[in-house]
Order: structure tokens, then C-alpha cells, then sequence
């Protein structure tokens, strides 16, 4: 995990899939906190805190890593709003966000633990507030990178939407992601399985999360800012991520 996340911290101001992933989040931030005033948002799990310095843009933007690896190159980045602790239990009082985030956490987690964050986003949140959550979609589309990143499970909308229906949540959007990708994705990752995954150790593992060279780079951003337009619209039926926007009950 730690090799991970330095990778991470050299790969997410530049690389595709980052770029990717904020186009798609803002429009759902931006409905989380619509008519809202004095924000308040605290992303659980956030490895760098590069997603805190991007949420610090629609409110006050904390956010909590049990990695000491992660918070450390947040802190050489200059983002000071960043604790240690687990997802299990978050070391702030009840109901005092407007917006929960939870970025590629869940799917790391054991079911007795994934069920707990749940609720610990749930306890964090105001009333009539929200969660946000992104995690790695379709089983089959395993590879390299899920073993860095320690995946013990990919979702489906069904799944995702019982975790979260479960924990008290009322889901109002959820919707796949990086359909643009899916079919190389698709194709690469299944000849990865086919090869056999690395070992964590294996630097092998890292060659999902370095970015390309720079055309390529350009045009595969710019391929997920088509595809965030469109999602503003519609929901996509398949894609390597699933994106959920659920409201705490007044």
C-alpha cells in the first residue's frame, strides 16, 4: 500500500485517470453542497489528501488516512488539514458534515470493516447531508493494479446500492464510470489474469498508475472529460468504477 501511494502522489496532478475522476465528482459535489453554506467535508481514507486540497474548493475539507506513508507526503505537499485514523472510527463528533467522502476505500476493506465505515459516514453526516463514494467496479476487471491497491472485492450497482441502503443511506445516483476505457481495460486486464498478477513486491504492479507519455496522456483526458460531460446527463451501464451519491435522512 505504501508503494502505492507514492506512486499515487507522482501520478495524480498529471495522470489520465485522475483527471478523469475529478470531471466526474465535481458535478456531484457541486449537488451535495448546492444552497449550502459554511461547508463542511471530510474524505475518509485519503491516502495524499490530494482529493482534500480539490474538495477545499466547495467548503472546509479535513480528511483522516491510517497510512503514515500517505499523510506524510500530504504534509511535504503543503495540506495541513489531514489526521491519522482508520475509517473505522473516525475521531470527529457526530453529525457535523455536509458531505462524507469515501475514494477507492471500500473495496480494500473486510466485510465486517466495510459494513462499519458505512456507518461511520452516516454518524459523521448532518442530517439531510450527503456521502459520496467511488469504488472499483466488475470483478473480471481485476488486474495488476488491484494488487497494490489490496482489492478484496469489485462492485456492482445491486451491491453497492444494498452496502449503502444498508447503512441508513437513501441513494440518489449511481452510476458507472470510465466507460470511454472499458474495452482496452477490458482486453489489458484480462491478458494481465491471463499472465498471471504480480506479487506485490513486483514493480509490475506500479505500470497501471505511471502516466503515459504525453499525446497519449492528452487524448485519453480528454476522452473521460467527453465521457464526465455526458454522465452529467445520463448514467453509464457499465464501466471499471461505480459512483454514488447517497443522502442521510432528514
Amino acid at each position: 500500500m505504501e508503494r502505492l501511494l507514492r506512486a499515487t502522489a507522482e501520478a495524480e496532478a498529471r495522470h489520465f485517470w485522475f483527471r478523469g475522476f475529478r470531471a466526474f465528482v465535481t458535478p456531484l459535489i457541486e449537488r451535495a453542497i448546492r444552497g449550502r453554506s459554511n461547508v463542511f467535508i471530510l474524505d475518509c481514507g485519503c491516502g495524499t489528501g490530494a482529493n482534500v486540497a480539490m474538495l477545499s474548493r466547495f467548503g472546509r475539507a479535513y480528511g483522516f488516512d491510517l497510512s503514515e506513508t500517505g499523510l506524510q507526503l500530504g504534509y511535504q505537499s503543503g495540506r495541513t488539514s489531514l489526521a491519522r485514523a482508520t475509517v473505522t472510527a473516525a475521531p470527529f463528533p457526530n453529525a457535523v458534515f455536509d458531505l462524507v467522502t469515501s475514494f477507492d476505500v471500500l473495496y480494500s476493506l473486510p466485510a465486517v470493516d466495510e459494513q462499519t465505515a458505512v456507518s461511520e459516514m452516516y454518524r459523521l453526516i448532518r442530517p439531510g447531508g450527503y456521502a459520496l463514494v467511488n469504488v472499483a467496479a466488475s470483478e473480471w476487471l481485476r488486474g495488476s493494479h488491484s494488487v497494490l491497491s489490496r482489492e478484496i472485492r469489485r462492485y456492482s450497482r445491486s451491491s453497492l446500492t444494498a452496502l449503502l441502503t444498508r447503512g441508513g443511506f437513501v441513494v440518489e445516483r449511481v452510476t458507472y464510470t470510465n466507460a470511454a476505457l472499458f474495452l482496452p481495460m477490458a482486453i489489458v486486464r484480462g491478458a494481465q489474469r491471463l499472465r498471471g498478477l504480480p506479487t506485490e513486491r513486483d514493480t509490475a504492479a506500479e505500470a497501471d498508475i505511471a502516466v503515459p507519455p504525453l499525446p497519449v496522456n492528452a487524448a485519453l483526458t480528454l476522452l473521460l472529460r467527453l465521457e464526465s460531460m455526458w454522465l452529467r446527463r445520463f448514467d453509464a451501464p457499465f464501466g471499471s468504477s461505480l459512483l454514488c451519491l447517497a443522502r442521510k435522512p432528514e
